[in-house]
């Protein structure tokens, strides 16, 4: 950090950040081999505590790997080539056609999953006590989750999440990050999550916008399967959606007692609206990281200027991971309201939900439907359409309004061992700035190895622009 990041206040913020971290790890493991949670009450704690940082340490690379290849999208691979091999090869593969749609899609449907079976791993069962501690000090770390936020968060997401907004090229120079992007890929030739692609069709369309595939166009076969798959996506998701207002209308979910209906639905959007626009910042954000200033659309927007002279010149570059740390506590903290509103819980002597048999209540409990819904609704399509509009997002009040939000979050310091970690995981890795592998965008660009700026500078009708203007 830059001189006046170290002060006494922020070394306050890292060591009480830390302290939380800590302490959050030592109850979930005490959690874990005094057998209460859902995985350790049912086989051998030391399973469940292997098979628990094995799949936040795989999460915190698929969350990285994500700001690297997005932030590496418009920079020419050939600079890297010799230097970075297996970077290379993964961007090769990203930097061709609509591949970094597919991988985001991928990688999102991996989260949901990964974050579900760390969940498994450590959240306490019903009634869980340890060690006497006292009962408010139970309900904060354990009942309500604070615990499993904290190293999630920090552990599992935003220390690979700062090095990787800072280091792209030698974040993912590793097989593992390789292996990693290729079952991203291949999750999304599933097509659980194809419906996506149709609602991004939809915004385009919507912007009275012609968007061009970055490919051939399909063949008859490679036509039918595409929509097939998205029938399919549609079909389970409609599903899932129905079911969860089914179950909100019948008062079958963890929604707090005393809210009506009305105002669950109302504050479900809302919550959804909220990290949508989260997670397509994040994309916009990282795909612009690397272009000329002038390239990023300030001269057409005054609230690009304001969020990327915030963003990108003030404290040293230091407000991009430093944003993707607030966004993280932001959406998090949402996540935590919206699984009260589609998680589905029945009561003594209540019937099951529509009256489904035992064996399809079984799965609705388990809170896929409610993932679902929220992973299409809430994330992935919002990040193809920012992936599409990067600058549509900078040019947006409603973006900046959210970037400093996020920055007032990540100032509290809570999540300030994320930094510490990062720092150490940077130290061992020996990552090293972008810019000493190939230069700045300025010197790139006089060098005749000007970045691809042609990915989609158009202002959506979100701006109030008339028409669109390609650049």
């Amino acid at each position: 950090m830059t001189e006046g990041e170290n002060g006494i206040l922020t070394l306050f913020k890292n060591a009480y950040s830390i302290v939380l971290l800590i302490i959050s790890i030592v109850l979930i493991t005490g959690l874990i081999f005094t057998k209460q949670t859902a995985l350790s009450s049912k086989t051998n704690p030391v399973v469940a505590f292997i098979l628990l940082w094995v799949t936040v340490l795989w999460l915190s690379t698929v969350e990285g790997s994500q700001a690297s290849l997005v932030g590496l999208s418009s920079v020419d691979k050939e600079l890297y080539k010799e230097s970075h091999s297996i970077t290379y090869k993964i961007t090769s593969i990203t930097n061709k056609g609509d591949n970094l749609d597919r991988y985001l899609l991928g990688r999102q449907l991996m989260v949901v999953f990964l974050i579900f079976l760390i969940n498994f791993c450590g959240d306490p069962i019903e009634n869980a006590t340890l060690w006497g501690l006292p009962g408010w000090f139970i309900d904060i770390f354990l009942d309500i989750g604070f615990a499993m936020i904290l190293f999630t968060c920090m552990v599992g997401q935003l220390n690979t999440q700062v090095n990787a907004s800072l280091y792209m090229i030698d974040y993912v120079n590793n097989y593992f990050a390789l292996f990693t992007f290729w079952v991203a890929m291949c999750i999304e030739c599933t097509g659980i999550l194809h419906i996506c692609y149709a609602v991004k069709m939809i915004i385009i369309a919507i912007a009275a916008k012609t968007f061009k595939s970055k490919e051939e166009p399909r063949g008859r076969c490679a036509s039918l399967f595409f929509w097939f798959r998205v029938f399919l996506s549609f079909s389970l998701v409609v599903f899932c959606f129905f079911v969860t207002f089914a179950a909100l209308f019948e008062g079958k979910t963890e929604v707090w007692k005393g809210v009506p209906h009305v105002v669950a639905i109302l504050m479900f959007f809302t919550l959804l609206t909220i990290v949508g626009l989260l997670e397509g910042m994040q994309i916009a954000f990282f795909a612009v990281a690397k272009l000329h200033e002038s390239e990023r659309g300030v001269s057409s927007s005054k609230f690009a200027k304001l969020t990327c002279d915030l963003l990108y010149n003030q404290r040293d570059g230091l407000n991009l991971p430093a944003f993707m740390i607030g966004r993280q506590l932001c959406v998090v903290s949402c996540y935590f309201v919206i699984a009260h509103f589609t998680t589905q819980k029945l009561e003594q002597g209540d019937t099951n939900v529509l009256n489904f048999p035992d064996m399809v209540q079984a799965f609705l409990d388990t809170g896929l439907c409610g993932a679902l819904v929220t992973t299409v609704i809430g994330s992935v399509s919002w990040q193809l359409v920012a992936d599409a509009f990067p600058f549509a997002f900078l040019s947006t009040p409603f973006t900046y309004i959210m970037l400093r939000m996020c920055l007032v979050l990540e100032a509290t310091g809570i999540c300030n061992g994320a930094w510490i970690l990062a720092g150490v995981h940077k130290r061992l890795a020996g990552f090293q700035n972008d810019d000493i592998h190939i230069g700045t965008a300025e010197e790139r660009a006089t060098q005749k190895r000007k970045d691809a700026a042609a990915r989609e500078t158009d202002l959506s009708a979100l701006t109030g622009a008339d028409g669109l203007k390609s650049v």
